[in-house]
């Protein structure tokens, strides 16, 4: 590739071997002949065979390039270090599990070329979500804390689509778990954001990395923080003369 993409679609995977191809598939074909695009999977040091299939993909699909953790560092480190090997000025994140829709990019891309300029980040919303009914209560109840601690008018933070500008992301503090909280961020860096209605799929194959417990237990900590930042966090307007 000798000029930069228009777009960068970042995915970070962890043991996803077998959504490997299908997924990188859907993205070809839900994105070639709309926009110059490339693919730049994160393997967070998987222990299956994720890795040694996307270098075999390489060949077939010469929009993917595979960044490789030489130890296990968790998905926001992952979508970090994705972005910032990107060459594209605005990145599109997609979960390695396959239940986000490819399809859905396109759909945010056009919702960015209707928007204001100062809106930086198009984060998906699963209004029709396909998880376990213990998951949809869990995240039912943290979105609504979340919501209240931090005013981010963001019905749905846990969404893997998101659509954004990477010069403001790689702005943004840095932390673990950052991405569950970048619509906040965002909007404590002075831009606007907006939620967008996707689709959303059942996993097909693999297992979830994450329960409900360990989601809450890490989500209490971070939500403090994270009100903490937005607390101290000052925006100052800069006239040049």
């Amino acid at each position: 590739m000798t000029q930069s993409p228009q777009l960068s679609v970042v995915v970070p995977v962890f043991n996803e071997q077998d959504n490997v191809a299908p997924l990188i598939q859907e993205i070809v074909t839900a994105l070639r002949g709309v926009t110059d695009f490339e693919i730049v999977y994160v393997d967070d040091h998987s222990r299956d065979g994720t890795l040694a299939a996307l270098e075999a993909l390489k060949a077939g699909v010469p929009e993917l390039r595979v960044l490789h953790h030489v130890t296990q560092s968790g998905q926001s480190t992952a979508v970090r270090n994705g972005v910032k090997a990107a060459r594209g000025a605005w990145i599109a994140t997609l979960d390695g599990d396959g239940q986000n829709d490819p399809a859905d990019i396109p759909k945010l891309l056009a919702k960015r070329a209707e928007s204001a300029s100062d809106v930086r980040l198009f984060a998906g919303w699963r209004v029709n979500r396909q998880d376990s009914g213990s998951k949809r209560w869990a995240s039912k109840w943290a979105n609504a804390i979340r919501r209240r601690m931090l005013r981010d008018d963001t019905p749905d933070t846990g969404c893997g689509i998101k659509l954004f500008e990477r010069a403001a992301f790689l702005e943004l503090p840095y932390f673990d778990h950052m991405h569950r909280y970048l619509p906040a961020l965002m909007q404590r860096a002075g831009w606007k954001t907006l939620s967008v209605p996707v689709n959303h799929r059942q996993r097909s194959t693999g297992v979830s990395k994450y329960n409900n417990l360990n989601r809450a237990l890490v989500g209490i900590s971070d939500l403090r923080g994270v009100a903490w930042l937005i607390r101290r966090g000052k925006l100052t307007q800069i006239v040049e003369r």
